[in-house]
């Protein structure tokens, strides 16, 4: 998904909010500003926009020396998620049909995003979404790859999230290989994340390399292409995924809420909206 002129304010208060997190000076705040001011003003609109994310958390850490400003947020949800664990495990045992509820459990932990300048609880958000109806649902297809699948690549997007994520992937009853991120961005879900919520127990976890909060395929590793180009099924994880892969011509599954306008409108969907679609792109089988 190219940038978009309205994703450009939201750059500008991402760097406030994300500088703020780490620290008060309002000189360091300033240079920030314009540092990322100068940056904007050369970024391809053809770019996606995490490429523009990568860029303002490189600054942060230019200017404070701070590398992960999220990780004590990153922490508390984790912990969040793992105390309703055991109620999700129990709502997905007394399911009609698990694989969809475990969709939804999984679309839910989607809230958690610190890149966005929204509020959100997350047991009040999950139980709205587990009622919620889907704007988007390919179910179907879904359920048709899933059921031929012996390789599976779960494209993570948010720690704390990452607890959900765990439900789904007990759900599939397959291979799976968990893709968490190269480094700390945001609070995107790194390999430390993602064995702290207990994804090593279900999944194979690997980094795809991309220091961008999103996958960003020429700056993956050569060892993620590969699985990325093998996998019988690929599902994606959140709005960051969505901007760098939309485009891709590999069949994926995105699961995510619509908390962006500008991205709501790519899916032609509503802001807010829950979605399960497939690739419009590449062949599903």
């Amino acid at each position: 998904m190219k940038t978009f002129l309205d994703c450009i304010p939201c750059f500008v208060n991402q760097a406030l909010r994300a500088g703020r997190m780490v620290t008060e000076d309002e000189k360091q705040l300033k240079l920030l500003l314009d540092r990322i001011g100068c940056r904007i003003k050369d970024i391809p609109m053809d770019h996606t926009p995490p490429e523009m994310g990568l860029i303002i958390y490189d600054e942060i850490s230019n200017i404070t020396g701070i590398d992960d400003p999220y990780k004590e947020q990153k922490k508390l949800h984790i912990a969040e998620a793992k105390r309703l664990y055991p109620k999700l495990k129990k709502v997905l045992a007394e399911a009609e049909d698990p694989l969809l509820t475990a969709v939804r459990i999984a679309i839910a932990g989607n809230v958690i995003d610190l890149g966005m300048d929204k509020d959100f609880h997350i047991e009040r958000d999950l139980n709205t979404i587990l009622q919620q109806d889907f704007a988007v649902c390919d179910i179907a297809a879904f359920r048709k790859v899933l059921q031929k699948a012996e390789n599976i690549l779960y494209l993570g997007d948010n720690a704390g999230e990452s607890v959900f994520d765990k439900l789904l992937i007990e759900t599939l009853n397959k291979p799976v290989t968990y893709v968490v991120r190269g480094r700390p961005i945001i609070n995107d879900v790194t390999k430390e994340d993602a064995i702290a919520s207990g994804l090593h127990e279900v999944a194979e976890i690997i980094s795809s390399g991309s220091p961008a909060p999103s996958t960003i395929l020429p700056l993956c590793t050569p060892d993620f292409i590969r699985r990325f180009n093998e996998a019988d099924m690929i599902i994606s994880k959140g709005q960051g995924n969505y901007e760098g892969l939309s485009d891709s011509d590999r069949p994926v599954f995105f699961l995510l809420k619509a908390k962006c306008p500008v991205i709501a409108r790519d899916i032609g969907v509503k802001e807010d909206d829950i979605v399960l679609k497939k690739s419009t792109v590449g062949s599903l089988q």
